[in-house]
């Protein structure tokens, strides 16, 4: 595992390699997509800066691209051109009462961020293990799994503002952080240059705070284990619901949850709970997670799986993973119109039978639900 570093900051360079019609599919984890019109490698920041700032001054549609796991591109490709990103770097910095700040490029590939921080100790981001994708995707979506959400650690951010064209940083409440959300999300003024997260120096890990993983590990909720153990744990769920990318397993081929659990108001719950009632039985229960204020948040999967959604389903050469009922994957030979029709059958089926108007979670790119 190479040390931290300064990767490819005080780089000045800013000549990116560009090529034209480059197809999309082999960079997202769905493998689908058509060519993009021009498409850009920036491996530094001035080159990323420079790539934008050019597309902008030719008032070109601009696509930032990572990892491309939280990613559904239209058959069609882009007709603009893709930007992406291949920034590396990484520096840690101590601070007051054993916090440690880790300033990592947007480029840098996120599990093995990860990885890195458990070995050295550093406790906040163990339960995000496994998860594909880059770190300047993280903000964005507010990445989260396992009781953990990375707007618990991230202090600030740096980013380019394409409207004042210039390089601001975002604290922590700049960010506006919500549940699979920021101001990243849905808005294509920022594109993250890079993310300062604050860590912690221990050998355990933080109170496990989800249920299905305090039972893998064998403790309580709230509980500490160490970090490798919290890292194994998280790693082998996962793999058990297709969600740790291998190239031998098709049910990878997705772009992960492809649903947000929904988070629903007391008329949404009181309206499930009589649909529920109605569908399942008077006694039959769904799970529910207490929100801020008044609101609650239920399961997506559980939702798609009693609205008659199993694992393995199929529609046409698209299908529902068969360990997770929240992936939509390309087995091999699907298109994105075939992904999208998957989509929309599972959301009206669960609108159908639940009242609850299901969220997709991957960004759409020339397409629409």
């Amino acid at each position: 595992m190479p040390p931290w570093g300064p990767g490819t900051y005080g780089r000045e360079d800013d000549v990116a390699v560009i090529a034209e019609e480059v197809n999309l599919a082999g960079y997202t984890t769905l493998r689908l997509g058509g060519p993009a019109r021009r498409f850009v490698e920036a491996t530094t920041e001035a080159e990323l800066v420079a790539a934008i700032r050019a597309a902008d001054d030719e008032g070109e549609p601009v696509l930032v691209l990572g990892g491309g796991s939280n990613l559904v591109v239209s058959d069609d490709g882009f007709p603009g051109t893709v930007v992406h990103i291949g920034t590396r770097g990484t520096e840690r910095t101590a601070a007051e009462g054993g916090t440690v700040h880790v300033r990592a490029q947007a480029g840098e590939d996120w599990d093995p961020f990860v990885a890195r921080c458990v070995a050295d100790g550093l406790a906040g981001v163990e339960c995000l293990s496994g998860i594909p994708g880059r770190v300047g995707a993280t903000p964005i979506q507010n990445v989260g799994a396992y009781g953990q959400d990375v707007s618990e650690t991230i202090i600030e951010v740096r980013a380019y503002d394409r409207e004042s064209r210039a390089v601001v940083t975002l604290d922590r409440a700049a960010c506006r952080f919500t549940y699979r959300h920021s101001v990243f999300k849905g808005n294509d003024r920022y594109v993250v240059l890079d993310v300062t997260y604050a860590l912690h120096e221990a050998e355990e890990s933080q109170p496990i705070a989800y249920a299905e993983l305090a039972r893998k590990l064998g403790v309580r909720p709230g509980e500490r284990v160490t970090l490798k153990e919290a890292r194994d744990a998280v790693l082998e769920l996962r793999r058990g619901k297709g969600m740790v990318l291998d190239a031998a397993d098709p049910d990878t081929r997705s772009a992960g949850s492809f649903f947000t659990n929904p988070v629903l108001d007391p008329e949404q719950l009181a309206e499930l709970q009589r649909r529920v009632a109605e569908r399942l039985g008077p006694d039959a229960t769904f799970p529910r997670y207490p929100e801020t204020g008044d609101r609650v948040k239920t399961s997506a999967a559980w939702l798609i799986d009693r609205a008659g959604f199993a694992k393995g389903h199929v529609l046409g050469p698209a299908r529902i993973s068969t360990k997770h009922t929240l992936a939509l994957t390309n087995p091999g030979g699907a298109s994105t119109a075939d992904l999208l029709a998957l989509a929309r059958e599972v959301r009206a089926g669960v609108r159908d039978a639940f009242g609850v108007e299901l969220v997709n979670e991957p960004v759409l790119v020339g397409v629409a639900l």
